[in-house]
């Protein structure tokens, strides 16, 4: 995944700003705020902190903060005060709210009035690295512009690459970005369409309003009507108060709609009305709510197909698709994969204190052959791992995992019609168990691949019972 690519202080630092992000913790409770400071100037951030909303608001108002971090529940000025307060002296700088469950909708409502994003207490400290580093590329310039290195290297919101077919798409997305039109972004999975969809909003005249995820897939169908529209108190079992859909959350910014050919059809006919009328009628209720959002949606499926089997309604199709962006797979613009492998090289290497800084010309060269189906994604899997198995300074071709992935693809079966092996043992031996248990992983993958992470789906594919499949997703590690 491309994502973070962006930060300044990253790639090499080559013709990038040199110096650190500043980020502001903003808490009443020392221990949290001191577990902060720290956290952030390990990852390389310069800190400071305030112990309250008012105190936080004299900090902005000097300027040179690059992120905000507020807890949402504090005496005097609240979290969603200041982040207020801090909209209007400083409308494009991000901030982020922690919130116990108990405040979460508070914390919807701040999202209405811009915040970035919110971490629900305990947090994970994975989560909150990645938001941090998303939130503080959203800070930096939004224009395309080449960076100074040696070849020229293109940078677009939170994306960098060097590849032809990604400067049309970054060229395409500052013309676009405040546009009204919805937007339909095709392209194989790990190819980057969040990313570009988050560069449209950050680009466009509602960059300061929410960006709200969904993902059509991975939401159960009986729920995804109450996460998309909202639902009214007492509407069924369970709804003992009334809930606010991300539709209504999105209003007036954007909503990305990941994965929209796994939308159900009964769906699909309630999110044409929004498209076209723009209001929708929450589960239970008997009045249409108006909402002025943006579009966004985002399919691997061929939808063309979809839609002349009969599976996504047509109207719905030409709605969505006023401008279509199509996602280059990785195999169609390898010259971004050197620029790639070292972002991820550094980004892991720094994470895993390891000492690694280069990898070797055969193994750059086994990774430029390979054709990555499941994208930038599975490149930064395959660096992450190269990374961590690494006993030198200098990752080398058997450390890939990829080599791995090879093997796995040259025999699905023993032996070839004529009975002749079609993997000959190296002279030197091998490990089988780990040989093994690198294809099982291989199918494991692609099998969540395929049915767009559905376990159930995956496990039927595979031919194993859910309860297998889920403990060899333990064993291997894979989320």
């Amino acid at each position: 995944m491309l994502s973070s690519l962006a930060s300044d202080s990253d790639l090499n630092g080559e013709g990038l700003s040199q110096s650190k992000p500043k980020v502001l913790v903003v808490d009443d409770d020392s221990s949290l705020r001191e577990f902060l400071e720290i956290f952030l100037a390990k990852e390389g951030y310069k800190v400071d902190s305030a112990a309250s909303g008012e105190e936080a608001v004299k900090k902005v108002e000097k300027g040179g903060y690059s992120l905000v971090i507020t807890d949402v529940r504090m005496p005097g000025m609240d979290g969603v005060e200041l982040l207020k307060g801090i909209k209007a002296l400083d409308p494009g700088l991000p901030v982020v709210l922690i919130t116990a469950f108990a405040s979460l909708d508070a914390a919807v409502v701040a999202m209405k009035e811009g915040a970035w994003d919110y971490l629900t207490k305990p947090f994970r400290i994975e989560e909150l690295r990645e938001v941090i580093e998303n939130a503080i590329s959203s800070r930096q310039d939004q224009k395309v512009k080449p960076i100074e290195t040696e070849d020229k290297v293109y940078k677009l919101d939170q994306m960098v690459a060097k590849s032809q077919a990604m400067l049309k798409i970054f060229q395409l997305i500052p013309r676009i970005a405040s546009s009204p039109s919805s937007v339909l972004i095709t392209g194989e999975s790990g190819t980057g369409k969040e990313l570009v969809a988050r560069a449209i909003h950050n680009l466009g005249d509602r960059k300061d309003k929410p960006f709200v995820v969904v993902n059509c897939g991975g939401i159960p169908e009986t729920l995804l009507e109450s996460e998309l529209f909202g639902h009214k108190k007492g509407s069924f079992t369970g709804a003992d108060k009334d809930k606010l859909g991300l539709f209504a959350i999105a209003n007036k910014g954007t909503i990305f709609l990941d994965e929209i050919g796994e939308l159900p059809m009964v769906l699909q006919v309630k999110l044409l009305r929004v498209v076209q009328q723009r209001s929708f009628i929450p589960i239970g209720g008997t009045s249409p709510i108006d909402v002025d959002c943006r579009i966004i949606a985002a399919t691997n499926r061929n939808l063309e197909k979809e839609v002349m089997e009969g599976n996504f309604r047509e109207d719905l199709y030409y709605r969505l698709n006023v401008i279509q962006l199509r996602m280059p797979p990785l195999r169609e613009r390898t010259e971004d994969i050197p620029l790639l492998v070292q972002y991820f090289l550094d980004r892991y290497a720094r994470r895993q204190g390891k000492s690694v800084q280069g990898i070797s010309s055969f193994a750059m060269e086994a990774l430029l052959q390979y054709p990555f189906p499941g994208n930038v994604r599975e490149l930064e899997n395959i660096i992450e791992r190269s990374v961590a198995l690494s006993t030198s300074s200098l990752i080398l071709p058997e450390s890939l995992y990829i080599a791995k992935h090879k093997h796995a693809q040259d025999f699905p079966s023993a032996a070839k019609g004529n009975g002749a092996p079609r993997f000959q043992l190296p002279a030197d031996g091998m490990n089988l168990d780990e040989f093994l248990g690198s294809i099982e992983k291989d199918l494991l993958l692609q099998a969540l691949e395929k049915t767009g992470g559905r376990k159930t789906e995956a496990a039927k594919l595979l031919g194993v019972n859910f309860r297998s499949f889920r403990y060899r997703l333990s064993k291997y590690e894979i989320n």
